[in-house]
């Protein structure tokens, strides 16, 4: 279906609807990439290149569900639209996996929970995926706009880290908190199973109000023609010429490299605040704000310079701002210039910088989202077809993959620099985490500087995708005319 431009405008309920489903993916997102890792290498006492290697590979199911379910959502009729029956008929199983991901059977052996990581962990992203995919292809459905685009994405990034960030800081202050058997919150083990009973009911509601609260927005949709019946091979063959565009090229080049950053970070995080930053859950309850507040501030930020320096330009710079505040603490650690663990200003400083870290990050990561919507219509002037669900299969793809890969990434640099499992921060030798950030920094540099010079080949801009939109209404307003035209048979 097609944005209808006489529909009315969507209005603040509507766009809270949309982004409040990503709720549920920012629940999955916290427990992949803060603490699946933690539980199984630190808690369950799995090593952690094993447990990362069984979140990587779960990844390769991914590869071909995403894609599979982004082509079926564009293709299916039904009275409910193409997108929300896969969005309701997710809730269920995604909620259920994620459940069992956190409760495995007692008494397995190393190799048992590496494939009990790998198949449980490949249901949740399935099962998930019925939901990310379609909902995220929904955005240019509900609208044409250049900017509103930018505005809805906003909010979709906004309650993602909600989810994310509210239940990461609700596991280290409340399940995680310190106890007389477990000094130390993180290395508790029924913190971890309170976090997965709640978060599959956060996940399960998430999914149901937001489909409920955009379904009254299919009315507006114009359906596009039907796609003829084709074999898999010319399935593939149209696959291949979507995927083709040159705009949206670059910004899966510049996500595979970004987003590896972000696995890397988001997994090693927990790991900084425990033993190089040497902080409690409760002050690393705190830091899960930082992400928040970032994500709050993006909601104003994002649509502000995209209306002022254009949606790739502003993305591009705010992406390069990101990685230096992000990477400042670190390297003034390793200088000798930051505050000493145990000072007041410590966990302040930590919070400033990764705050601005996020809200540029994220900002940035917006008009990513909606410089992929932009991109259907200009693909659907060369190609005929209108393609939003395989665009964001695609994108989401290279966005969990290489998020994994991060996360994969990560483990192996702790195991490298020897923190092994059941390591005690009390007793740690501190060169350990400190050899941890000496390898981390330049790679996140590396990653982020090196991904965003991909953004100089996108060239779709406001002017070019307004004229793209006036196109594509010439064409159908043609098409209605010529069907018009056609005489009835004679009797």
């Amino acid at each position: 279906m097609v944005a209808d431009s006489s529909a009315p405008k969507l209005g603040l309920i509507t766009k809270l609807f949309y982004g409040f489903g990503s709720v549920g993916y920012g629940v999955k997102d916290v427990a992949f990439r803060t603490f699946l890792l933690l539980y199984y290498n630190q808690v369950v006492g799995v090593r952690a290149d094993l447990v990362s290697f069984a979140i990587l590979v779960a990844l390769c199911v991914d590869a071909v569900s995403d894609p599979i379910v982004g082509q079926w959502s564009d293709t299916l009729r039904t009275r409910w639209g193409r997108r929300h029956p896969f969005m309701f008929l997710s809730a269920i199983p995604a909620s259920a996996s994620l459940l069992f991901l956190f409760f495995p059977p007692a008494g397995m052996s190393e190799a048992q929970t590496f494939w009990y990581i790998l198949v449980v962990g490949c249901c949740v992203r399935t099962f998930i995926t019925f939901f990310e995919i379609p909902s995220s292809a929904l955005a240019p459905e509900l609208t044409s706009d250049y900017d509103e685009r930018t505005s809805i994405a906003s909010f979709r990034y906004f309650f993602a880290y909600l989810g994310g960030v509210g239940m990461a800081f609700l596991t280290l202050l409340v399940f995680l908190r310190p106890t007389t058997e477990y000094p130390v919150g993180q290395l508790n083990p029924a913190g971890y199973e309170t976090f997965a009973i709640v978060g599959a009911g956060i996940m399960f509601a998430a999914i149901l109000i937001s489909s409920l609260g955009t379904i009254h927005r299919i009315k507006y949709f114009r359906l596009p023609p039907a796609r003829e019946k084709i074999g898999p091979l010319e399935t593939l063959k149209q696959m291949k010429g979507t995927f083709g565009h040159r705009g949206f090229l670059a910004i899966l080049a510049f996500g595979v490299l970004k987003y590896t950053s972000v696995g890397m970070t988001s997994a090693l995080a927990i790991y900084f605040g425990t033993y190089l930053w040497g902080l409690n859950s409760a002050q690393l309850a705190i830091l899960t704000i930082d992400s928040l507040t970032g994500a709050f501030l993006a909601l104003f930020v994002a649509p502000i310079v995209s209306r002022k320096f254009g949606k790739r330009n502003a993305a591009l710079g705010l992406a390069v701002i990101a990685v230096v505040f992000g990477s400042l603490p670190y390297i003034l650690r390793l200088t000798g210039n930051f505050f000493e663990n145990g000072d007041p200003l410590l966990v302040p400083a930590i919070f400033f910088f990764s705050a601005m870290f996020q809200m540029c990050g994220v900002s940035s990561a917006v008009l990513i989202h909606a410089m992929v919507g932009d991109v259907v219509e200009e693909s659907q002037l060369a190609t005929g077809r209108r393609s939003e669900g395989l665009f964001y299969a695609a994108n989401t793809l290279m966005q969990k993959s290489t998020s994994g890969l991060g996360v994969f990434a990560a483990g192996m640099l702790v195991s490298l620099v020897g923190i092994l499992p059941g390591t005690n921060p009390a007793t740690i030798d501190p060169e350990i985490p400190r050899m941890l950030a000496l390898v981390y920094v330049p790679t996140l540099l590396v990653l982020y500087i090196g991904g965003a010079g991909f953004l100089f080949a996108y060239r779709i801009d406001r002017s070019t995708h307004e004229a793209s939109v006036a196109e594509l209404e010439a064409r159908e307003r043609a098409a209605s005319r010529d069907a018009d035209e056609i005489p009835e048979p004679a009797e």
